[in-house]
């Protein structure tokens, strides 16, 4: 039968799993793999395992569990070996690099913000700051009939909002990883400014969310911040 893994620990961490279930209805017991150095946290692999509600929060509960008592490398949900012998193997072959990890993590939490801003709020910006774009945007008015003016438009504002998306990005990056050890950019879709992560030190998370916040203020109405956090940190394994 598959191996279902949550997380990788060292071989000395708490594992105070009492009252903590695994995935799979009814739940599976979950059990320690051991090396030397490392510990993994599995359990059996129920069969035609989805992504359901129930799964999914056993999975992130064996993991807060787990954090609760220091550092811990977090499996993706779904994360299946073919047995116990070989996650044994696969955590003495990469033992110097989870190890190192784990020294990394060590203390730290995830949080992963989301920011987007009112289309129409930035297409009346680029409007007003771009002399040529209203210059021809005007030309078009005046011409129904200028289909290769407004064809060019249309290119010229999706330049634009393409390079204000990415300065305001930036901006953003620079204001809020001060407060982060480490930050991962994310894929910015569904006209989103920016994806990031941030690895954050727990007694640096108020004022990490406290800077989210004042950059939240400052932007106004206009713009949409979506913090979600403290995760497991799963952008940093």
């Amino acid at each position: 039968m598959p191996t279902y893994v949550y997380g990788i620990t060292r071989a000395d961490h708490p594992l105070r799993l009492e009252g903590v279930h695994g995935v799979g209805e009814p739940a599976t017991a979950l059990r320690a793999v051991r090396t030397d150095t490392l510990a993994a946290v599995v359990s059996d692999a129920p069969e035609a395992l989805r992504a359901k509600r129930r799964d999914v929060r056993a999975h992130q509960g064996v993991l807060e569990a787990l954090m609760a008592d220091g550092a811990t490398l977090p499996m993706r949900f779904g994360h299946l070996a073919p047995d116990d012998d070989q996650v044994t193997a696969a955590l003495d072959a990469e033992s110097d690099g989870y190890r190192a990890r784990l020294a990394q993590l060590d203390g730290h939490v995830e949080y992963s913000l989301k920011v987007a801003r009112d289309e129409d709020d930035l297409l009346r910006e680029i409007v007003m700051r771009s002399g040529p774009v209203r210059e021809l945007r005007e030309r078009t008015l005046a011409d129904p009939a200028a289909h290769e003016e407004r064809l060019a438009l249309g290119e010229m504002v999706s330049h634009e909002v393409d390079a204000r998306r990415a300065s305001e990005g930036e901006e953003l990056r620079n204001a809020l990883t001060p407060n982060a050890t480490s930050v991962s950019v994310g894929e910015a879709g569904g006209g989103h400014l920016l994806s990031l992560s941030f690895l954050v030190r727990n007694e640096e998370t108020a004022a990490f969310v406290r800077a989210v916040q004042r950059e939240a203020d400052r932007r106004g109405d206009a713009y949409t911040f979506t913090l979600t956090g403290p995760l497991p940190p799963y952008s940093f394994v």
